[in-house]
């Protein structure tokens, strides 16, 4: 039997979840480079747009930073643009059903976009944010929202600029250019990189947890089996040496509630 070394167990968020789970200050709408005529538009941005947002950008509730062509630097393009459900109109700014709402209707649509299933979506530098109208435009009736595509996650001190266009990007493919990666002593103590660049970690499998309608089995049970389903997954990936190491990342309620029933798997490798 292999022996297999547990170096690290993060519990981190993914995909930028829970903040825009619950929802962020929106006080902010736009930084230096907005559109003034934007930041309380009740009528629904422009589908397609490119723009440069930043991951503080990304921490708030509406966005009008300006849109920039999409064959110049950028690090975010709109996929999606629509009306919110008639459920949901009357729901509040923060509320949690909104953002569980938005969390299964960016994830899905991304994949979509991408031509990815949700274990490669989950292990791509890729991700998403949503954002809504600002509290004032929400508050004279608008109900529309927005999901980007961004060239980073949760932990990105800054993001990837992106092609032209991200759709199909990894439609059959896993490429290393936008597949997550980490090159620290640990998972849970690197800054997630592109596959491309050096590593030491890569995210190389994801397992699943529950089924779609199963209530969330708490913290402890969670971690047990990640790191009993990783431990397998990783193995087969590295072809079932003497000796390897692990790391997992596994999620919370708020993700479980949201839609979420898979971990991630990192082995420790540099290919």
């Amino acid at each position: 039997m292999p022996q297999v070394r547990r170096l690290v167990v993060p519990l981190v968020l993914g995909a930028l979840a829970l903040a825009l789970l619950v929802g962020c200050d929106g006080s902010r709408a736009r930084g230096d480079d907005g559109e003034p005529d934007r930041v309380d538009a009740v009528e629904p941005p422009t589908l397609g747009a490119c723009r440069d947002l930043t991951p503080a950008d990304v921490a708030q509730s509406s966005n009008a930073t300006a849109t920039v062509p999409c064959s110049r630097a950028h690090t975010a393009q709109t996929y999606v643009v629509g009306a919110l459900p008639s459920s949901l109109v009357n729901a509040g700014y923060d509320s949690r059903a909104l953002g569980a709402w938005a969390y299964r209707t960016c994830s899905a649509r991304l994949m979509r976009f991408l031509g990815a299933d949700e274990s490669l979506l989950m292990r791509s530098v890729l991700s998403w944010a949503w954002f809504r109208p600002s509290r004032s435009a929400w508050d004279a009736g608008a109900r529309w929202y927005r999901c980007d595509v961004v060239g980073g996650g949760d932990q990105s001190r800054e993001y990837a600029d992106l092609p032209t266009s991200v759709r199909g990007q990894l439609l059959g493919k896993e490429d290393d250019d936008w597949m997550v990666c980490a090159s620290g002593r640990t998972v849970a103590g690197s800054v997630k990189i592109p596959c491309s660049q050096p590593h030491a970690w890569r995210a190389v499998t994801t397992i699943v947890l529950g089924e779609k309608d199963d209530p969330y089995p708490g913290d402890r049970l969670v971690e047990v089996r990640t790191h009993d389903y990783c431990s397998d997954s990783v193995g087969a990936w590295l072809g079932y040496p003497a000796s390897y190491s692990l790391g997992f990342t596994w999620f919370h309620r708020a993700e479980w509630e949201a839609g979420n029933r898979r971990s991630v798997c990192w082995a420790e490798t540099d290919r």
